[in-house]
């Protein structure tokens, strides 16, 4: 859906109708696709040009798309690691897209519930020992409140060496029209994943213990509507489709050493 949505060839017909059901309730949808993605970009890019962070982390990385991860961070730095990970198999059949040539990178099958079994993986490309980038943008949604989402992301922050970054983004109902929450509501009931938007207090929750970054200039480190997060006009940013999303960026600082 979100390939279709943003002009991409990998999606289905069932997809299509889907996205056409949301759209007709609203006409903010394409905007609130691109707010995402270029908040994703925008992220992923301040973190290879501006902190030289160069091995990457995307959970929930979706079918190849426009602007995937590796053509954003290395074309800043063309060594710059990128692993994808993603739990839908196409992902894997679809890989000859994601992948670079010269391995850089790679695709994990997995489900990011189960962290262990992602972090094995992940190690055979991505080194611990040294600064990484997490992205985990429009993914955490599909993970019901009974997985505890937040432990989640606890876990796979923890595993990050001290200096790494976190990206993160997610839906919410928070302002939007009722119309829309009902016909996104009614499209995801019969999904393989129900959606669970969730409120800013809630999203703020998944950066505790981590340094929020300002999302612009003159602003106080916080989570916002991810159009926001790195807007050169932060006012024109504000548009109805970032009001879909939360988010923000913030530092791993490492977790302090128990006392002996």
């Amino acid at each position: 859906m979100y390939d279709y949505v943003l002009g991409g060839k990998h999606h289905l017909p069932v997809d299509r109708e889907a996205v056409d059901r949301i759209r007709a309730n609203t006409p903010d949808l394409e905007d609130a696709a691109w707010v995402n993605r270029g908040f994703h970009r925008r992220a992923a890019r301040w973190m290879a040009a501006d902190r030289g962070i160069r091995q990457f982390i995307d959970i929930g990385s979706g079918l190849p798309t426009e602007g995937n991860t590796h053509g954003v961070v290395q074309s800043i730095a063309p060594d710059a690691c990128v692993a994808y990970v993603d739990n839908d198999p196409m992902v894997s059949a679809y890989a000859g897209e994601l992948l670079a040539p010269d391995g850089t990178t790679i695709v994990v099958t997995a489900d990011l519930r189960e962290v262990d079994a992602v972090l094995e993986k992940l190690a055979t490309l991505i080194d611990f020992d040294r600064p990484a980038g997490l992205m985990m943008t429009a993914v955490l949604h599909f993970v019901e409140e009974e997985s505890d989402p937040w432990s989640l992301v606890a876990r796979y922050v923890d595993a990050l060496a001290p200096g790494s970054y976190v990206a993160l983004s997610h839906a919410t109902y928070d302002r939007l029209p009722t119309r829309l929450v009902q016909a996104a509501t009614e499209v995801y009931s019969g999904a393989t994943q129900n959606m669970h938007p969730r409120s800013r207090a809630e999203v703020e929750r998944f950066f505790t213990g981590l340094e929020l970054v300002p999302p612009y200039d003159g602003a106080e480190p916080r989570v916002v509507h991810v159009g926001l997060w790195g807007a050169e006009d932060p006012e024109m940013a504000d548009s109805d489709g970032s009001h879909w999303w939360y988010g923000g960026v913030a530092r791993w600082p490492g977790r302090e050493a128990e006392p002996a």
